[in-house]
């Protein structure tokens, strides 16, 4: 599975989901510009948020990652520190996996996350009890960002692609 930017209409596959679920007022989306997706907006700490995320439809998310050995992304940063996020059939819908990663802020680079450096998440704690990440079973990507800092970011991303 290789995931580019290269086609602007992947930028309709991804929609955002902030903590204005819980009364929260940061605000993000993301945009396919010069053959680069950006997460991007604004953390705000009112009102008891703190977190912005967006997700990549399901559809459309083929193949499967069933034979990787892990998710690698090619990225660029803000100085902040991200999460990416993998939903699974085989935990609740309220959780996630997650890795987090701060990537660098002056060029490109490509990071590799082994599913066991994902751990199980449930709105920002983790499951200790939960199953080991079966990559079959993985049916939506995201990103999200809630790392207690009220301000502006961007997340800059080149290609996803499952790990051998």
């Amino acid at each position: 599975m290789t995931l580019t930017f290269d086609n602007p209409s992947e930028q309709r596959r991804w929609y955002s989901v902030d903590d204005g679920v819980m009364g929260g007022v940061s605000q993000s989306g993301f945009n396919v510009v010069d053959d680069e997706g950006h997460f991007h907006g604004e953390v705000s700490l009112e009102n008891g948020g703190g977190f912005a995320s967006v997700r990549r439809e399901p559809n459309g998310f083929e193949p499967t990652l069933a034979d990787a050995q892990g998710i690698a992304l090619t990225v660029q940063g803000d100085g902040r520190t991200y999460q990416l996020r993998l939903k699974s059939s085989s935990l609740g819908d309220a959780s996630a996996y997650r890795v987090k990663f701060t990537p660098p802020q002056d060029h490109w680079e490509t990071l590799h996350f082994s599913w066991d450096a994902f751990e199980a998440v449930r709105r920002g704690t983790v499951l200790s009890d939960a199953p080991a990440i079966t990559p079959n079973d993985i049916y939506q990507i995201g990103f999200l960002i809630a790392d207690r800092t009220a301000g502006a970011f961007c997340l800059r991303v080149k290609r996803i692609e499952s790990g051998h």
